[in-house]
């Protein structure tokens, strides 16, 4: 099954249609970042977009020095 995520952004209406299951994380990701019922500006997702490529790279270090201490113990 899909399910549409929509969001509205510099006054432009965008809908994606997703996996049940992606949407449901999606919709619950996007409501930390936006006004889904309302228009968002350019800045507030430049802003959402940057908060998750940091997010990514905090992930990306945890998982280096997890790997680090596997190879360690090895």
């Amino acid at each position: 099954m899909s399910k549409k995520v929509s969001l509205t952004v510099n006054r432009s209406r965008f809908d994606i249609d997703l996996d049940d299951a992606f949407a449901d994380f999606l919709l619950e990701q996007l409501d930390k970042d936006f006004k889904l019922d309302a228009n968002n500006d350019l800045k507030v997702l430049l802003q959402a977009y940057v908060r998750k490529n940091y997010e990514l790279f905090e992930q990306a270090g945890r998982l280096e020095e997890m790997l680090n201490t596997i190879d360690a113990k090895n």
